[in-house]
């Protein structure tokens, strides 16, 4: 196939009026952006709408009144015999634009989402556990290019490149943590990561000589993996509270397939050039999931307020998917390769009073943060930074902690520079935080 790299065409005119319909009937994960062409797409944020309206900070969390996915020594952090589950959706819309040669293109994308979901439960005195399932990674993306290359038109004739691809993957995880002393707490969670990816890059030539082009991929892939969490609060006086926290995810290696083909399509009949499929496992060469290293500090006043700060840290570039079929966009003209992920998050909660019966709004939790992220992967040499504000709140809810929380988060990926594209998006997110009191022993005089 001609594939020649053109600075001109990087990342070029974009279609994404059809992703939406098609992935809404495959009942996937939706998430539309030019860059999840890449590896294993767009890594979705982790947590709940609780997490995500402070930026997305949680490894030092501790709180009883909600579930905390983000580290799995927080699930010690209870009312005795409670349990929680947590529910949560997620709508995107987000306005692309790119510059080409003086030349200004734009779209715009909306996909609404069902986000986590997870249930957490004591199991004995000092221990607690926690399942759910949340997203992982999704891929969405329609690009059109030409051919620019005057030697190749001459000898060709005008050529146009449609690259397509969708997909999702899911985690599902399964934790538990046990309360050392009433300061300290450790825990440890088994994830299991699975999903389908299809990908389609394709030729067509604007003379009748030539059939046109594709190659496809169709990625069947599955990942175990572990984190391990921990977490540690030490008073400073009566009213102040300071809280460290750490996790640790392993490095794990993707299984399954990856089917390829090579299609000639004319006007009679479609034609397999060629084909292949390559079985991924333990061997030496393979495709690797990075694994993560995540740092916490919060500091908080009673039950009134709360701050804190997270950086976690990713190392993509020994993960192999520079050079693996279907993982790298070997079949566009887009050069991509690993990198370095790292993510910078900070935010606050405030509570009026969470105790006052006459006035209801003074029990609402209120929230904001702002994030700053580099993706796992870099574009033609060029790191992509997001950046954003968060805001978010939760209304209570009958009783004990049941209640509705929100999320907004105002953000930016890419930017118009080097033929870039730039995402600005709002991400709303709802979630329903339901809690009650199992186990009790009931006692009659």
């Amino acid at each position: 196939m001609l594939r020649r790299i053109s600075n001109s065409t990087i990342l070029t005119v974009l279609l994404f009026a059809t992703a939406l319909g098609a992935s809404a009937q495959s009942g996937e994960y939706l998430s539309f952006t030019p860059y999840s062409i890449f590896g294993v797409g767009d890594i979705v944020q982790q947590g709940s709408p609780y997490n995500r309206g402070m930026g997305g900070v949680g490894i030092a969390t501790r709180n009883v009144r909600y579930l905390n996915n983000l580290n799995p020594a927080s699930v010690t952090a209870r009312d005795s015999l409670s349990v929680l589950m947590d529910f949560s959706v997620t709508n995107n819309n987000t306005i692309y634009r790119q510059n080409i040669d003086g030349n200004r293109y734009s779209s715009a994308n909306n996909n609404t989402n069902i986000g986590s979901i997870g249930f957490s439960t004591p199991v004995f005195r000092n221990c607690a556990a926690m399942i759910g399932v949340t997203p992982y990674a999704a891929q969405g993306y329609s690009y059109l290019s030409k051919e620019t290359d005057p030697t190749v038109i001459a000898r060709n004739g005008n050529i146009s490149y449609y690259d397509y691809g969708q997909g999702s993957m899911y985690k599902v995880y399964l934790g538990g943590g046990y309360a050392i002393t009433k300061s300290l707490s450790v825990g440890a969670e088994a994830d299991y990561i699975f999903g389908n990816y299809n990908k389609y890059f394709t030729e067509v030539f604007g003379t009748t000589g030539y059939n046109t082009a594709q190659d496809s991929y169709e990625m069947k892939l599955n990942a175990f993996t572990g984190k391990f969490g921990l977490q540690y609060e030490q008073r400073l006086g009566k009213e102040w509270t300071l809280g460290v926290g750490a996790t640790y995810s392993l490095k794990s290696n993707f299984h399954g397939t990856v089917a390829y083909s090579h299609l000639s399509v004319g006007t009679a009949e479609t034609i397999t050039v060629s084909s292949k499929v390559d079985t991924l496992g333990n061997n030496a060469g393979g495709v690797q999931m990075a694994p993560e290293l995540g740092i916490g500090i919060s500091l908080s006043y009673l039950d009134k307020f709360r701050a804190e700060f997270n950086y976690i840290r990713s190392d993509w570039t020994k993960s192999g998917m520079d050079a693996a079929d279907g993982f790298s966009n070997s079949g566009s003209r887009t050069p991509f390769m690993a990198g370095v992920r790292e993510s910078y998050r900070a935010g606050v909660e405030y509570i009026p009073n969470m105790y006052d019966l006459r006035r209801r709004w003074k029990r609402y939790t209120y929230r904001a943060g702002a994030y700053y992220n580099n993706e796992y992967y870099k574009v033609a040499g060029n790191e992509i930074n997001s950046f954003g504000i968060t805001l978010g709140a939760t209304i209570p809810v009958y009783q004990w902690y049941n209640g509705l929380t929100f999320s907004v988060d105002l953000g930016q990926r890419g930017r118009l520079e080097d033929t870039l594209i730039r995402e600005r998006y709002v991400k709303v997110s709802v979630g329903v935080n339901l809690h009650d009191l199992w186990f009790l022993r009931y006692h009659y005089n």
